[in-house]
């Protein structure tokens, strides 16, 4: 049954899901004519909406193609090659590296979830250079499935907003500690039974032998980055000896990896997603040993960043609408109409799992469904760090169908959306009973 279900989400996704960047632009086209049915907005309006809205995530579209970048240039030094190398041998047949894949994904997206992107896909394509017969659309889907946990981990944005002093709602639910939200006993029940299933689900949708799709492995290595034997007589000039100097990387690296120590010495193992660019960046700087190499690296990566420049604009203009139109508040106060003290954080869950297609940002999302839920909590008597997680929960579900942050795993791999989003169809709907049970009875 199982099976059966795999084949015809796998068929569907591939005959009608379209490329990322034309999805982008038929939710734009939803959007647009949603606001101008529920919410009075005009034509003029939503047109101002979209363009005041279209350049709002500048900076953190930059820190994506950085998170891309970085972390494909850090994976491609030999050092690191090797320690991927030695980890992927743990793994004999292609169900291990499934599983193998799923956990160390789960695990480095708890931690962090921009982390847990890059290295999720960056040991998928290790495992597929090593283990043969292994489906590579379901190593990258497996590796992809463990960002479900990212704001249920130590990087989740609305827990971490809400323990922060002076947050925009902190004068009508005070500070709330992690503690009780992403250490609280329901959450870490959730994240637990989602180490335990997701790794088992994604083993048990092995296709059929005839059915996987399996890579040619010289194409995962292709790169114009060659190491040099040596200079030629006639190249010898002050700039090339420059360029090919390992004291100037072990001078600018070592900077680089004095500031990280300063950092984590002086704040605790808190990680974001500027410190973890900043890691990669002057990892690879040493890793690679000297500028040229790094800079070759860092061509071969930048090939794989055009979705990201071009489609997260978009989505901000998405962002623009929703907020300003009123759009995202209706939907949410559409859900809270419907509940009872009892199933209010299930429909919470529901609710910003929708929102999550339109305003697929944990911050930007909290801070539009925020008033709304924290005000129905109150009166309806519902747990406040409850309702936060309910609603960090189903931003963090609904990503497993969105192709927004697939983009940088999907750069990492050479796929497609449509290639992997069949195996993430079936992992939407296991995992959002799994979360669903666990909020409506922990």
């Amino acid at each position: 049954m199982l099976k059966r279900a795999i084949h015809v989400s796998n068929t569907l996704m591939q005959r009608y899901l379209p490329d990322p960047f034309l999805f982008v632009i038929l939710l734009t086209m939803v959007v647009f004519g949603l606001g101008l049915i529920f919410t009075g907005s005009t034509p003029v309006q939503m047109v101002q909406y979209w363009g005041e809205g279209f350049w709002n995530l500048l900076s953190f579209s930059m820190q994506m193609v950085l998170v891309l970048v970085t972390g494909f240039v850090l994976a491609s030094s030999p050092v690191f090659k090797q320690a991927l190398g030695r980890l992927a041998s743990t793994a004999r047949t292609p169900g291990q590296a499934v599983v193998i894949v799923t956990v160390v994904s789960l695990a480095a997206s708890w931690i962090n979830w921009g982390f847990g992107l890059v290295i999720g896909a960056l040991f998928a394509r290790e495992l597929a250079k090593r283990v043969e017969r292994v489906d590579y659309r379901l190593l990258i889907a497996s590796a992809y499935s463990g960002f479900l946990v990212w704001h249920g981990g130590l990087a989740g944005s609305i827990p971490l907003t809400i323990a922060t002093p002076d947050h925009f709602t902190a004068e009508s639910i005070g500070i709330i500690p992690a503690s009780e939200t992403i250490f609280a006993g329901f959450n870490l029940a959730i994240t637990a039974a989602l180490f335990i299933a997701v790794p088992l689900l994604n083993r048990r949708m092995t296709p059929a032998e005839e059915e996987r799709f399996v890579i040619d492995r010289s194409l995962l290595d292709q790169s114009r980055h060659q190491e040099a034997a040596g200079l030629e007589a006639e190249a010898v000039t002050p700039a090339v000896r420059m360029e090919n100097s390992r004291i100037l990387s072990m001078i600018i690296g070592g900077l680089g990896v004095g500031f990280l120590v300063y950092y984590f010495v002086t704040t605790g193992f808190q990680l974001n997603l500027n410190i973890v660019n900043f890691a990669f960046l002057f990892l690879g700087i040493l890793f690679h040993g000297t500028p040229r190499h790094f800079l070759d690296a860092v061509g071969d990566a930048v090939k794989g960043a055009g979705g990201i420049i071009i489609q997260f604009p978009f989505y901000a203009g998405i962002m623009g609408m929703m907020v300003a139109s009123g759009l995202a508040a209706l939907m949410s106060e559409a859900f809270v109409s419907i509940s009872t003290p009892f199933t209010f954080p299930f429909f919470a869950f529901l609710s910003a799992g929708i929102v999550n297609f339109f305003v697929p940002s944990g911050g930007g999302q909290w801070a539009v469904q925020a008033p709304i839920m924290l005000d129905a909590a109150q009166q309806l008597g519902v747990s406040i760090p409850k309702t936060a997680m309910a609603v960090a929960w189903g931003d963090a579900w609904t990503n497993m169908i969105q192709p927004f942050w697939a983009l940088p795993a999907l750069a990492i791999a050479g796929l497609k959306a449509k290639d992997i989003m069949g195996f993430c169809l079936i992992i939407l709907f296991v995992s959002g009973i799994i979360i669903s049970l666990g909020l409506l009875f922990l």
